[in-house]
């Protein structure tokens, strides 16, 4: 009976193994597609007046790269986001509501323009808007 036991969970760990639903990462298509959002997101805000201000300083390439690695960590990539916390980030910017709202609806019409399927895109800015507290008002 045993030797027939070690076959079966080995059979067992391969079937669950091939049947693990993909990561929101892999259903995103991976780094690639990942860093073609973030640049048309980046855009979107270069192009909103009423957010585009609060980047004006910015060093635009680390924030693309910052940004990339941090959706690639939060949706299962292997991505390593090694930037600043959010608090620590936006402390003192006062960003508001308004604001912050702006800035997702960016990231949405670039996950539209890409025709991010709508789950994968609710996952993800769920995700991002889980730093809300972090952001606003900071």
């Amino acid at each position: 009976m045993i030797r027939y036991a070690l076959p079966a969970l080995v059979l067992l760990g391969l079937v669950a193994c091939e049947t693990a639903p993909p990561s929101l990462y892999d259903r995103l298509g991976g780094k690639a597609a990942i860093s073609a959002v973030v640049d048309q997101f980046v855009a979107n805000i270069a192009a909103d007046p009423s957010i585009a201000p609060r980047f004006a300083k910015t060093d635009i390439p680390k924030l693309k790269v910052h940004l990339v690695d941090q959706i690639c960590e939060a949706t299962g990539g292997p991505c390593k986001y090694t930037g600043r916390d959010m608090k620590t980030t936006h402390k003192g910017m006062k960003i508001t509501q308004a604001e912050f709202n702006a800035t997702g609806g960016a990231l949405a019409k670039a996950l539209d323009k890409f025709k991010v399927p709508a789950k994968e895109k609710d996952e993800l800015l769920k995700a991002i808007g889980g730093m809300q507290n972090d952001i606003v008002g900071q």
